[in-house]
């Protein structure tokens, strides 16, 4: 009970050395693919889901904003794998730690925000000023939307990072309480048991869901600047 609950954030080393790339790199090796003619089940449930998620996705796309259909569902694809992998016990979660989301939120903002700029440029600079707006109040508008603006790849990242980090310490929690309760009340074990599993297929759910959010607002803000 006196183990640190923030140890399965700190990042892992193999002989002194951060393990982190292969970590990343891992998650892609466990997508199944297929050479032959006809997929099997896995495949092609595979196919079909990410179909569904990238339809949704492109429905209020453009042409610009449908070339980086490829970009989004491997960024989806990555962190959905990288959260379910983190489920797993003495695993390590890299979307956990804020740095690597940043990492992530950071460099795709800001080509949504280039690409704005490139081609919808009258457009892109309205966004600071809503028309009919008072003279007295333009320039604090237009300090209050470049503020809004600045913030959303960090808005990405927290809300990644606080759900995740979240889900992880809950289950740790109560995975704590059922341990102890076992030892001491054996009648209370199945019901924190059954609390347990519950809170493990929802913490599956939220991996899924977040990966889908993160990838969702990425595409909405390519497409207010496509």
């Amino acid at each position: 009970m006196n183990e640190n609950l923030f140890a399965p954030f700190t990042t892992p080393s193999f002989l002194g050395l951060p393990a982190v790339i292969p970590i990343i790199l891992f998650p892609m090796l466990l997508i199944p693919t297929s050479k032959d003619l006809i997929n099997n089940r896995l495949v092609t449930i595979q196919q079909n889901l990410i179909q569904a998620v990238l339809k949704q996705m492109m429905m209020t796309q453009n042409t610009k904003g449908q070339s980086w259909s490829l970009m989004l569902m491997s960024l989806f694809i990555f962190i959905a794998m990288t959260n379910l992998l983190g489920l797993l016990p003495h695993s390590f979660t890299p979307t956990a730690q804020l740095s690597m989301n940043l990492a992530m939120a950071i460099p795709l903002w800001a080509g949504t925000v280039i690409t704005g700029l490139r081609f919808k440029t009258k457009s892109s600079l309205a966004h600071f000023l809503p028309q009919g707006t008072p003279t007295p109040l333009i320039p604090m508008l237009v300090i209050i939307e470049t503020i809004s603006l600045f913030i959303q790849p960090v808005a990405l990242a927290v809300r990644l990072t606080a759900n995740i980090t979240a889900g992880h310490l809950l289950m740790h929690l109560i995975g704590n309480a059922a341990l102890a309760l076992s030892v001491n009340n054996f009648l209370a074990t199945p019901l924190i048991l059954a609390l347990l599993m519950a809170l493990t297929i929802l913490e599956i759910a939220v991996a899924l869901i977040q990966a889908y959010v993160f990838t969702l607002l990425v595409s909405l803000y390519l497409h207010d600047n496509t």
